[in-house]
């Protein structure tokens, strides 16, 4: 399927009712990470939710550096739109450097005036390019999945000159107002774990509707490892979260 000039790929379970939407951003750092590689996550999250799923193949750094990335997630968002999903259908989610830029397109849709979707929920997200967060240092030696010297590679390629602190790059340092109820979940061991924490800070001191979940001795994006029991609780509650900020009423309602 072609987004405009993005590719993407729908994920449709057996239990997707109505017109309830997923866009859902992997991760990757911005260099790496396809819908292909996240199918399987897409889909656990897709199924308990009830919803279809859309992941688009964003365009990666180095060969396309900030803002390629953000504009072909604002794009995807619109394309949506013009296929008469309404927006309070529609749920951005993300893992990693895919939750930092489901924020960031919040950012930049309320800035243009554009009508936000319903929700957003990102797993683990990488939301400080400048890396300040305490858990860089506190859980290098916890987290054998990321660490300060891989994510400072990642937003060198990205970033390619630009602020590492620019808001559309790095949500923590945006301006939360006006966005819609966020959902974020963490683990305890990784280096990202500030991430989420500093992001329900911020949300809640812009009067934001925001759940932060740290998952105690779990890694950066354990919900991809659907046999562990903390992995299936942190799916079913973002599943709820998600049924719950698209009812099933508002979903018969736009297909009348």
């Amino acid at each position: 399927m072609l987004i405009s000039a993005i590719r993407g790929e729908w994920v449709v379970p057996e239990s997707a009712t109505g017109r309830r939407v997923i866009l859902y951003f992997h991760g990757g750092g911005y260099i790496a990470g396809s819908p292909e590689s996240h199918r399987s996550l897409v889909a656990r999250l897709a199924h308990a939710a009830s919803a279809r799923a859309l992941v688009p193949q964003y365009r990666l750094a180095p060969e396309f550096p900030y803002p390629a990335a953000l504009r072909d997630a604002a794009d995807a968002y619109r394309w949506l739109l013009t296929q008469g999903v309404t927006p309070n259908n529609i749920i951005f989610a993300g893992d990693g450097s895919g939750g930092g830029l489901a924020l960031s397109t919040l950012l930049a849709l309320r800035n243009a005036g554009l009508p936000l979707p319903a929700a957003a929920v990102c797993f683990s997200p990488w939301a400080d390019m400048t890396m300040a967060g305490w858990s860089m240092l506190k859980n290098k030696v916890n987290d054998d999945t990321m660490s300060w010297e891989l994510l400072a590679t990642c937003a060198r390629h990205y970033l390619k000159g630009a602020s590492p602190a620019d808001p559309f790059a790095s949500p923590i340092y945006g301006d939360f107002r006006g966005l819609p109820p966020l959902m974020i979940h963490a683990g305890s061991f990784e280096v990202l774990k500030d991430d989420a924490s500093r992001i329900g800070e911020r949300a809640a001191a812009a009067n934001v509707n925001v759940n932060v979940e740290v998952y105690e001795n779990m890694p950066h994006l354990f919900q991809g490892m659907p046999d562990i029991p903390e992995s299936k609780v942190s799916i079913t509650r973002a599943a709820a979260f998600i049924k719950a900020r698209t009812p099933e009423v508002m979903l018969r309602r736009a297909a009348q």
